[in-house]
């Protein structure tokens, strides 16, 4: 690959491209640990005479000066897109330590999509493989990371057309399937991190959305409420959305059970009887449970289309 482009060389798509992904290496690479633009690049050769093959100086700045703009600049973007993204992770870690989890995070696990919404995806997957930055309370961490991904997933997810449950009428149950909709998620959890992410937002007044004009990380936020005490309870919880709001609902343990199995593909006949596995559950009044599932999910429309 070409290391210096002179506008004079360009001369082909292929040239450009090059240029593109050198400026673009460059661009995403991390910063130092005082947010700056690195001196060396990855593979130890001098950034400032790598920057100079490609960037012109101007009376003001250096070559290395221009391109730190936009090098700082996008992981500030990045920096601010998650920390927005995850407030009940940071009232559960604390400010210092989830800023060491952004950072490590961010450049462990490099954007690779052409949305910031994506950002996090990889977050409770890879916090699960680095655990010693969950501090005293792994379990609530994780619970958390999940609720909050979760609820980015039902936000925004496919909605497709509810199904009629009329259609079902005369059908053996062994052959009816019931499909839910892309954008419910179903989490069983260790700890109430439903009330307690309401509850950090509530703290969290006045603190704006990320904004494409940033030119330094925020120094002073609003904080979040960070001294809620969370005791473990186990919650079955469907977060959904409505009216392009998300919510977060409730369950039965019996009513979850038989949700995740319906989600898992299986027939109504099979997610009955996975819903009542260890259940307690009186077997006269479990016939009128199913059928009280069935009907808040048809009213809240998770049942969908093919």
């Amino acid at each position: 690959m070409k290391t210096s482009f002179q506008p004079d060389q360009i001369r082909s798509k292929k040239d450009l491209k090059e240029l593109q992904r050198l400026m673009a290496r460059t661009v995403m690479s991390p910063l130092t640990s005082t947010d700056r633009m690195r001196p060396k690049t990855s593979d130890g050769k001098s950034n400032t005479k790598s920057v100079n093959t490609f960037i012109k100086p101007n009376d003001r700045l250096t070559a290395f000066e221009r391109l730190e703009i936009y090098n700082r600049q996008y992981w500030f973007r990045l920096q601010e897109c998650f920390y927005d993204d995850f407030p009940g992770l940071r009232s559960v870690l604390g400010e210092t330590r989830f800023r060491r989890i952004s950072k490590a995070y961010l450049e462990n696990t490099p954007s690779r999509s052409f949305t910031l919404r994506n950002l996090g995806q990889r977050l409770p997957a890879w916090l699960k493989k680095h655990p010693t930055f969950l501090g005293p309370n792994p379990r609530l961490a994780l619970d958390m990371v999940a609720l909050e991904w979760a609820h980015i997933e039902a936000f925004d997810l496919e909605a497709k057309k509810p199904f009629p449950l009329q259609q079902l009428e005369g059908k053996s149950p062994e052959r009816i399937y019931l499909r839910l909709q892309p954008y419910l998620q179903l989490l069983e959890l260790e700890y109430p991190v439903d009330n307690r992410l309401l509850l950090a937002k509530s703290g969290a007044a006045g603190e704006k959305v990320a904004s494409n004009a940033i030119n330094e990380p925020k120094k002073s936020r609003t904080k979040l409420k960070s001294n809620i005490e969370t005791r473990p309870e186990r919650v079955y919880l469907a977060v959904h959305r409505l009216d392009n709001t998300v919510f977060y609902k409730r369950l039965g343990r019996e009513a979850f059970q038989f949700l995740v199995s319906l989600q898992q593909g299986k027939n109504l006949v099979q997610a009955t009887l996975a819903a009542f596995r260890g259940s307690r559950c009186p077997i006269e009044d479990r016939p009128a449970l199913i059928q009280k599932c069935v009907a808040h999910a048809a009213t809240m429309t998770w049942f969908c289309e093919k």
